[in-house]
């Protein structure tokens, strides 16, 4: 299995379009050592030439543009993508589905919570019906919450719900509903590699811990450093795990609890712009090394 970092920052990417925080300020200036970021997404191929696309970002058009396997030229009009999954109804995991309207039917893969969102609170889908349209797959959660996408059957897809927070607009915001936000576990049988994505997580159960010891990767939540971030940088009052994210540092932090996991490679992704880790020079960033945790970045390839 090849698994490609199409885009490895949070909402809004990396240096944020309005944002002068020390990181945004400092990578614009040449000040320190940082990525710039496109916001967070994936691309998972067994063959090199069939991909499926993991959440679909605003910056989807400069992704694709930068990797040429998901844009081959085997006829006028082609793609290399035979079905999207979402994870959640984020703005930043959806939107890009409109930057792909002139292809279709877009074959989406998501859970009905998912769906329900894309059709009323933020009607993405509605829209895409006036171009290209859609075609929904439902990802289910009865059982073992085992799927498979046309065109890349070589790949086994299983859902597992998280808890996490679904979008303002969804009619979920506080009554959360199992499938608003899934991690994905993702196996090639012919290696026996098996991922466990989830760029969204407000916590860790006794499943999920069992899931990512028995994966080869583990690429999750690395959103924000400290519980208090956005407000010490006087952003935002909302707390990380209010906004559905597990800090890296402190009790119970991504820290503390990837560490310890021994087997699998360790990655961060859905990196928030005011993340002190995104300074390739921080002490932030030697206390992940030194636990053995990588920082994704934008064209990161790995395979299982």
């Amino acid at each position: 299995m090849r698994i490609r970092v199409l885009g490895s920052g949070a909402g809004g990417g990396f240096p944020q379009w309005n944002c002068n925080c020390p990181n945004c300020d400092g990578v614009r200036r040449g000040a320190i050592p940082a990525r710039p970021r496109t916001q967070s997404s994936i691309g998972l191929s067994a063959d090199g030439v069939t991909w499926v696309l993991v959440n679909a970002s605003p910056d989807v058009r400069a992704q694709l543009a930068a990797f040429p396997p998901m844009q081959p030229g085997r006829a006028v009009r082609d793609t290399a993508i035979c079905g999207i999954v979402l994870i959640d109804s984020q703005i930043d995991h959806t939107t890009g589905l409109l930057m792909l309207r002139e292809g279709g039917p877009l074959h989406i893969y998501c859970t009905g919570p998912v769906h329900e969102d894309l059709t009323t609170g933020n009607p993405l889908l509605r829209v895409l019906a006036h171009y290209g349209g859609t075609t929904w797959h439902p990802i289910p959660l009865a059982g073992d919450g085992a799927f498979t996408i046309e065109g890349a059957e070589s790949l086994r897809f299983t859902a597992v719900p998280l808890t996490s927070k679904a979008p303002p607009y969804s009619p979920h915001r506080h009554d959360s509903h199992p499938g608003d936000t899934i991690g994905l576990r993702v196996e090639d049988p012919a290696t026996g590699g098996v991922l466990f994505y989830a760029p969204g997580l407000g916590e860790i159960g006794e499943g999920v811990r069992r899931l990512m010891v028995e994966s080869d990767c583990v690429m999750v939540d690395g959103t924000f450093w400290t519980e208090d971030e956005m407000a010490r940088l006087g952003i935002a009052d909302r707390r990380a795990r209010e906004l559905g994210h597990i800090p890296q540092s402190g009790p119970g932090g991504m820290l503390e609890i990837l560490a310890p996991l021994g087997r699998p490679r360790k990655i961060l992704i859905h990196i928030n712009n005011t993340n002190p880790i995104l300074n390739e020079a921080s002490p932030e960033r030697r206390q992940l090394a030194a636990a053995g945790i990588e920082v994704s970045w934008d064209g990161m390839d790995i395979r299982l």
